[in-house]
């Protein structure tokens, strides 16, 4: 922050939208959400997925309005089941499609950020038991290293996007919580996190930078509740972090806050500020994810990765990514290294069930695929550009 309160950035500071491969890209056929959305497999869901936003064919556009608005980066996923769709055959036709993704980014002037794991998997890895199969973490790594090819022009590499949130719902009868989550799931945590460490030794030896990303709930103590804190957000949060202590990075993820009494998390009162996804509107959260980063893995750079609202109203959402961003500029002052920020989304998409929950920079017509930036993304541009929120 500058000596007259304005709020700034450091040059090379990365300025980006986010997006997962299932939630735009449309007709992922051999995954275990296409299958779980058509009745097959787990929890039923309002809507299915279908041609989502059609990204997978439409990214060059995509990428152009995130670089022509002044954004300097672009975070997305490889889709496992399209790379993988039976095990172990790999499709080449879809490493070189990933493959055109990166050289687009880098021709627009995006900094790529690749995901390896964003939520879903092959069918036929939910079919067997998934991250509970004892061969897990070997299929993970399979993987991994057939996907290698896709990341010759890539800096940044995403593991595994939320593992905390693949452990808590690894029970796929289970549907998506509102406040207050099940504890990671014993064995799937070990797991992800072996899986993890196998990936990042392989993506550095790659020449990449390699991290995963957290959902952090800014899990907030009551006076004297401090210790109950503490026991109910390792299994759901920092037992994650704390296994990124060793990272090229970390991403650091948030949405709203849970607030947490003597007998554990309080929902969020009826009166206050909702979002469309029934979260309580509450932009400094995303602070409180790196502070909890300082505290489990210390000296680890970060980047936000993930931050944002379902809203309709374009201008709240503005109201937010500010406030956000006031609170990442306070905790860079308070010590730790963030290097850039990453809204969710570019594109209003499939939210894992339904298309309501807008969190998009740019929304897009379900007939024609029409794509229509909002205000919020020129607004998040010319932060970019100036390095700096505006002063009001």
């Amino acid at each position: 922050m500058s000596t007259d309160g304005a709020v700034t950035f450091p040059p090379g500071f990365l300025w980006g939208a986010s997006t997962a491969a299932h939630q735009v890209e449309g007709n992922n056929l051999n995954s275990d959400w296409w299958y779980r959305e058509h009745g097959h497999f787990g929890a039923p869901v309002a809507e299915p997925s279908l041609d989502a936003a059609d990204s997978y064919h439409r990214y060059p556009e995509d990428m152009r309005l995130l670089a022509d608005a002044g954004l300097t980066s672009y975070r997305f996923s490889v889709e496992w089941a399209r790379i993988e769709p039976e095990p172990g055959v790999i499709s080449r036709a879809e490493i070189d499609h990933y493959r055109r993704m990166v050289g687009t980014a880098r021709e627009l002037g995006l900094e790529p950020m690749v995901t390896l794991h964003h939520f879903t998997n092959p069918i036929w890895h939910g079919r067997n038991g998934g991250w509970a199969a004892d061969d897990a973490v070997d299929r993970f790594v399979r993987y991994v290293e057939a996907v290698l090819p896709v990341l010759d022009d890539v800096s940044l590499v995403c593991t595994i996007n939320e593992p905390n949130m693949v452990s808590v719902l690894a029970d796929p009868t289970v549907a998506f919580p509102g406040a207050g989550l099940p504890p990671g799931v014993p064995g799937v945590t070990e797991k992800l996190i072996e899986g993890h460490h196998r990936a990042v030794e392989i993506v550095r030896g790659y020449g990449a930078k390699a991290g995963w990303t957290v959902a952090t709930q800014a899990y907030q103590p009551d006076p004297g509740a401090e210790a109950v804190r503490d026991e109910y957000a390792w299994s759901r949060e920092d037992v994650f972090i704390d296994a990124a202590k060793n990272d090229d990075w970390i991403g650091i993820q948030a949405y709203t806050r849970t607030r947490i009494a003597a007998d554990g998390p309080v929902p969020w009162p009826a009166e206050v500020e909702k979002t469309l996804t029934g979260w309580e509107y509450y932009p400094p959260a995303i602070g409180d994810g790196i502070a909890n980063s300082r505290r489990w893995a210390p000296g680890v750079p970060v980047y936000i990765t993930e931050n944002g609202i379902a809203t309709a109203d374009d201008s709240r959402r503005i109201d937010y990514t500010r406030g956000a961003l006031t609170a990442v500029r306070e905790q860079m002052d308070a010590g730790s290294e963030v290097r850039g920020y990453l809204h969710w989304s570019a594109l209003d998409n499939y939210e894992w069930g339904t298309y309501k929950a807008t969190f998009g920079l740019i929304g897009w017509d379900r007939e024609t695929f029409e794509r229509t930036p909002k205000p919020s993304l020129a607004w998040l541009g010319e932060v970019a550009k100036a390095q700096a929120l505006p002063v009001d």
